[in-house]
């Protein structure tokens, strides 16, 4: 397997509260897009993967149903350590974080995921999205009340409706899908998805050239489309 990456301030924000995990060894990913007042939202993204690292050792020797439940755990010890740090260190106030996970065992794939960061599988030439945006335009869509471009422009296309340590609970999307070879998955920030739409995915992930260029192409054109937002991209290539 390789794992691609890269995240950055983009071309308006002055520091970047996207963050990312890598842990190769054990086959867990992240990326998390913090939310909050000044520097807040940096807080609450490597909060939540630190909390989500202390976890590992516990999902080692678990499977199935249970590894499940147990990255489900995970997120929720995450909500409580950056809510709890909302709500007591002033200059945290209001401050929260997306959370998508990608744990890959032996033969299968556990996707767990909050808010609108997102998580796609790369498979026989066809793009799949594997997570669900928890915002409100999400929401709207799925409701047939707004379309794709209404989503787009919508005034309130940054409202979550679900955050890690934006509540002192918290639900968590989790599934499990199996494992192919040559399967390729992407984790990204809504930085990224919000420049580059899945067509676009697609056609770039057909062409012939190395995956290091294809990310590298992505990565220009979010800079090129103005990248008002940090953005973050995570690949893991199997092989």
């Amino acid at each position: 397997m390789r794992v691609l990456s890269f995240s950055e301030k983009g071309c308006i924000r002055k520091n970047n509260e996207d963050s990312f995990l890598v842990l190769s060894d054990e086959g867990l990913f992240a990326v998390a897009d913090g939310m909050g007042g000044h520097r807040a939202g940096e807080v609450a993204s490597s909060a939540a993967l630190h909390e989500l690292e202390t976890w590992v050792p516990r999902l080692a020797e678990l499977e199935d149903q249970a590894l499940e439940k147990s990255l489900t755990e995970a997120f929720i010890q995450a909500n409580q350590v950056v809510y709890e740090s909302s709500t007591t260190v002033p200059e945290n106030a209001g401050m929260g974080t997306t959370l998508t996970v990608l744990l890959i065992r032996k033969d299968k794939v556990v996707i767990a995921h909050v808010g609108d960061s997102r998580a796609y599988l790369w498979r026989n030439e066809t793009l799949t999205p594997l997570t669900m945006d928890h915002s409100l335009v999400g929401e709207l869509m799925r409701l047939g009340q707004i379309t794709l471009d209404e989503a787009k422009r919508h005034p309130q296309r940054n409202v979550l409706m679900r955050a890690v340590g934006a509540d002192p609970t918290i639900e968590v999307d989790c599934r499990s899908i199996g494992l192919q070879t040559k399967d390729v998955f992407l984790l990204c920030t809504d930085g990224f998805s919000n420049m580059i739409s899945d067509q676009e995915l697609s056609e770039e992930f057909l062409e012939p050239s190395p995956w290091e260029e294809r990310l590298e192409k992505l990565r220009q054109l979010t800079l090129e489309r103005g990248a008002p937002d940090n953005f973050t991209a995570l690949c893991c290539i199997m092989e």
